[in-house]
C-alpha cells in the first residue's frame, strides 16, 4: 500500500489549517476595530473549523494505522508521521516530510496569530474595566484616624430609631 491516500489527508490538513490561520488574522483586524458582532461571527467560523480539523486528525490517524499495518507494523497507539516516514520508501519519505514540515510552520504560526489576539483582547478588557472604575463613584470613607494611628470604623447604625 502506498501513502497516497495519508499525504492526501495531510494535504486537507494543511488545508484547514491555513484558512483557520486566515480567519485569525482577520480577528486581529476585528478585534482592532472592536466590532462585537463580526468578532461572533469569526469565532464560530473558528469553531467550524476546529470540528473540520478534528475530524480530518482522526481521518489521518486511521489513515496513518492502515499504512503502518500494510507494512506490518503494529501499533497501540495512533501512529505520528515521524514512524509512517520510518517504514516508506524514500519517494514517499520526501513527500511526507514536505507535508509534516508545512503543518509544522503553519501550526507554528497560527500559535503566534493566537498569543497576539490573546494579548489585544486581554488590554481590550483592561482598558473597559479601567474606564467603568473611572465612572463609578468611590464610597466616602467612613472611618478616621486617631492622633496615635489607629483606625476607627463608624458603626453602621443610622441617626434614628428605627423601631420607633
Amino acid at each position: 500500500m502506498s501513502a497516497t491516500a495519508l499525504i492526501t489527508t495531510l494535504e486537507k490538513l494543511y488545508k484547514l489549517h491555513k484558512s483557520l490561520f486566515d480567519l485569525s488574522v482577520n480577528k486581529t483586524d476585528v478585534i482592532k476595530k472592536g466590532d462585537m458582532a463580526e468578532l461572533d461571527h469569526v469565532l464560530k467560523g473558528e469553531q467550524k473549523h476546529l470540528a473540520a480539523i478534528n475530524t480530518v486528525e482522526a481521518e489521518r490517524q486511521r489513515e496513518s494505522s492502515s499504512y503502518l499495518q500494510s507494512k506490518g507494523v503494529r501499533m497501540n497507539e495512533a501512529p505520528t508521521i515521524s514512524q509512517c516516514m520510518e517504514h516508506s520508501s524514500p519517494e514517499e519519505q520526501k513527500m511526507l516530510a514536505h507535508w509534516q514540515g508545512k503543518l509544522v510552520d503553519i501550526i507554528g504560526e497560527l500559535k503566534g496569530q493566537n498569543e497576539l489576539n490573546q494579548k489585544l483582547v486581554y488590554q481590550s478588557l483592561q482598558f473597559v474595566n479601567m474606564n467603568l472604575s473611572m465612572m463609578q463613584p468611590q464610597p466616602d470613607q467612613s472611618t478616621y484616624s486617631r492622633p496615635n494611628g489607629e483606625k476607627k470604623v463608624l458603626s453602621g447604625r443610622s441617626m434614628f430609631d428605627s423601631k420607633a
